[in-house]
């Protein structure tokens, strides 16, 4: 019985080679790319999120360099939600924001990190904000993934249901704003 399993198992990768090879010759094909060797120029194609719809085609939207899987820690991740939002985020200088580690969770399949960004508009004559704004971020690291692979990175408004991803969706200010807003205007609808 364990001989059949051996081959079966062997079987089924041989499968998914050529599956992942039929597809990449496809794809070369199809979008007329110079192939170089066995793998397509890096140029052309990074990686599978390339290849899906852009919401701005005519605007460029950054991203950085995430870590791999072997290299996350709860620090590091911290330090990479924060130069995330440094280098591609466009806000006004007033905004102040800090970054909690909240929780670790342990899935069948991955680590999941959870942090929360909180965001105010710290003023002369209010220095304590009445109202801040919140951005949830997940950082989750692969158990079955080879460790070189890059971890996965979400994110979410408080108060939407909407999952951003780095490098697919551009940040608006104004979603902060609104957050904001909306805290105060029902703050001030609510007497004690």
């Amino acid at each position: 019985m364990g001989d059949m399993e051996g081959d079966l198992e062997h079987q089924a990768h041989a499968l998914v080679d050529r599956v992942i090879s039929n597809a990449r010759r496809r794809l070369i094909t199809e979008m007329g790319l110079k192939q170089t060797g066995s793998r397509p120029e890096s140029t052309t194609i990074r990686d599978y999120d390339s290849l899906l719809y852009s919401e701005w085609p005519e605007y460029d939207i950054k991203n950085i360099q995430w870590m791999k899987c072997e290299q996350f820690t709860v620090e590091k991740g911290i330090q990479k939600i924060e130069e995330f939002i440094k280098q591609t985020w466009e806000y006004q200088g007033a905004w102040l924001y800090c970054i909690d580690f909240l929780r670790e969770e342990d899935d069948k399949y991955s680590k999941i990190y959870r942090y929360q960004v909180r965001w105010s508009i710290p003023t002369r004559r209010k220095p304590i904000p009445r109202a801040t704004a919140c951005v949830y971020f997940t950082i989750e690291v692969s158990k079955i993934k080879p460790g070189h692979f890059p971890v996965d990175v979400y994110y979410v408004f408080e108060g939407n249901r909407l999952v951003h991803k780095p490098g697919n969706s551009r940040f608006r200010e104004k979603w902060l704003k609104d957050i904001i807003d909306s805290k105060i205007i029902m703050m001030e609808a609510v007497t004690f």
